[in-house]
C-alpha cells in the first residue's frame, strides 16, 4: 500500500504501536471502513487470562471502537490439542472438566473490555468446540486436509524450531495449525468474519487460515498481527518473579495489578499507555516526555488507567490511595492485599519468613529468610533482622499485621 491507511481501525493500530504485518493492507483498509468483523482465539489453559492476553483483548477493543465487530473465540476444542507455538515441549493436556471450568472463569474478563449484544458492532463470544468436536475425521481429511501443504507446515516456526532443536513434536500438536485455520473458515461461514488478528508469533497460523478460506470457499479473508510485547529489558510481558500477572481478581488483587503497572520500566511507559489505556495520544505524548522523578507521575496514571479498565474506576482509585498511604505517608492501608492465618498456626510460632509466604510476598521460606538477611523485610514498618523471628500477638494491631518485602511489596495478615 503506497498511501497511509484511511480506516480508523488501522490508523489507530499504527498510531498506538499495534501494527506488525498484514496479508493485504489495502484490502483490509477498505473492508475496515465498512466495519469488518474480526476475531482472536484464546485457549483456556488456566482459570484466568493474563496480561500477555490483554494485548489481544485490547486489539479487539480497538476494532470495536472503530466500528468493527469483534469475536472473542474460546478454544474449547483447540485447548484439547495445545498450541505448539513458542513451546519446547508438549503442553500438558487438560481434562474436559478442567477446560470447562477454566472457560467459565475466563468469560467475564471480556465483558470488562468489550460491549456485547445484538448490534452491528457488538461483540460476540464463541467457542470452537461447537464445530471442532463434531468433526468426522475422514471427512475432515478429505474436505480440509487436502488443502493443507505439509511442506509449508514444516516451515512454520512452531514446527521448524522444534525440529531444529531435535525436540519431539507429537502428531496432535502438528494438527493444531490445521484446526486453527479451519476455525477461520467456520467463523467466516457463520458470522461473515473476514479478519483474524493475533501476535506476530501467530503469523504462520493466520496465513494458513486466510489461504484455507480462499481454497475452500473462495473467500477474501485478511490476517493482521501486532508485535509481541516485551519490556524494555527484553523480559516477556506479564511475567514477574512472583509468576503471571493474572486478570482475575481472585488470582491477583487489584492492588497488586496496579503495582505491576506502577513498577513499569521508564522506557516502557509511553508504549504501555498507548496499548493498554484509552488515553488520548496527545496526553500520552505529554506524559511520555516527563523526565526524572516526574516519570513516576506518568507511571501512576498508567497504573490507574489500566486498572480502571479491568477492575473499575473505584478499585483503581482504592489501589492508588493504598499505594499513596503505604509509600508516601508510611501508613498502613486497609486496601492492601489481605491474607488470613489460622489461630492454630499462629500459636505454633509463626515465623516472619513463613508469614511472608502466606502473604504471597515471597515464593518460599528460603526466599523469605534471604530477604530478611538482605534487610528488605519489615513488620508494621519496623525492620526485621533475625531470620528466625516470629510474630507475636502484639504485632496484630487492630487485628492485622502489615508485612513488607522490599519497599514495593506490602500486605496485611489477619488472624482468622
Amino acid at each position: 500500500m503506497t498511501t497511509a491507511p484511511t480506516s480508523d481501525f488501522l490508523r489507530t493500530a499504527i498510531a498506538r504501536g499495534q501494527f506488525h504485518q498484514c496479508t493485504d493492507l489495502e484490502g483490509l483498509d477498505k473492508a475496515a471502513q465498512a466495519g469488518v468483523t474480526g476475531y482472536i482465539g484464546f485457549d483456556m489453559t488456566a482459570p484466568s487470562l493474563h496480561v500477555g492476553n490483554l494485548t489481544q483483548i485490547m486489539y479487539l477493543r480497538r476494532l470495536q471502537q472503530a466500528g468493527g465487530k469483534p469475536i472473542a473465540l474460546l478454544g474449547g476444542g483447540t485447548t484439547r490439542v495445545g498450541d505448539p507455538s513458542g513451546k519446547e515441549e508438549m503442553r500438558q493436556l487438560l481434562s474436559e472438566e478442567q477446560i470447562a471450568k477454566n472457560a467459565a472463569s475466563i468469560r467475564g474478563t471480556f465483558e470488562k473490555f468489550l460491549t456485547f449484544g445484538d448490534g452491528k458492532s457488538d461483540a460476540i463470544l464463541v467457542d470452537n468446540s461447537d464445530w471442532l468436536l463434531k468433526l468426522n475425521y475422514i471427512d475432515f481429511l478429505r474436505d480440509v486436509g487436502r488443502h493443507m501443504s505439509v511442506n509449508r507446515m514444516l516451515t512454520m516456526d512452531s514446527v521448524k524450531l522444534r525440529l531444529e532443536r531435535e525436540q519431539p513434536m507429537s502428531f496432535i500438536e502438528f494438527n493444531y495449525m490445521v484446526l486453527q485455520a479451519y476455525d477461520f473458515v467456520e467463523l467466516h461461514r457463520r458470522y461473515n468474519c473476514r479478519l483474524q488478528m493475533g501476535g506476530s508469533d501467530q503469523w504462520g497460523n493466520i496465513v494458513n487460515g486466510v489461504d484455507l478460506g480462499r481454497r475452500m470457499d473462495g473467500a477474501e479473508l485478511f490476517g493482521l498481527t501486532q508485535p509481541l510485547i516485551t519490556t524494555a529489558s527484553s523480559a516477556k510481558m506479564g511475567k514477574t518473579a512472583q509468576g503471571a500477572v493474572w486478570l482475575n481478581a481472585d488470582m491477583l488483587s487489584p492492588y497488586d495489578y496496579w503495582q505491576y503497572w506502577r513498577n513499569a520500566e521508564d522506557a516502557d511507559v509511553g508504549r504501555f499507555l498507548r496499548i493498554f489505556t484509552d488515553l488520548p495520544l496527545e496526553e500520552i505524548a505529554r506524559l511520555e516526555a516527563l523526565q526524572g522523578a516526574e516519570i513516576n507521575d506518568a507511571k501512576k496514571v498508567l497504573a490507574t488507567e489500566a486498572t480502571a479498565l479491568l477492575h473499575g474506576r473505584a478499585e483503581a482509585q482504592k489501589a492508588e490511595q493504598a499505594a499513596r498511604a503505604t509509600f508516601e505517608q508510611g501508613a498502613r492501608s486497609e486496601n492492601l492485599p489481605t491474607f488470613t492465618v489460622s489461630k492454630e498456626e499462629f500459636e505454633k510460632g509463626l515465623r516472619v519468613a513463613n508469614a511472608l509466604v502466606i502473604a504471597n510476598l515471597v515464593a518460599s521460606n528460603g526466599e523469605g529468610k534471604r530477604a530478611i538477611q538482605q534487610k528488605a523485610v519489615s513488620v508494621n514498618d519496623t525492620p526485621v533482622t533475625d531470620e528466625g523471628a516470629t510474630l507475636s500477638a502484639a504485632d496484630f494491631k487492630e487485628g492485622a499485621v502489615k508485612l513488607s518485602s522490599s519497599k514495593k511489596k506490602h500486605a496485611l495478615l489477619r488472624m482468622g
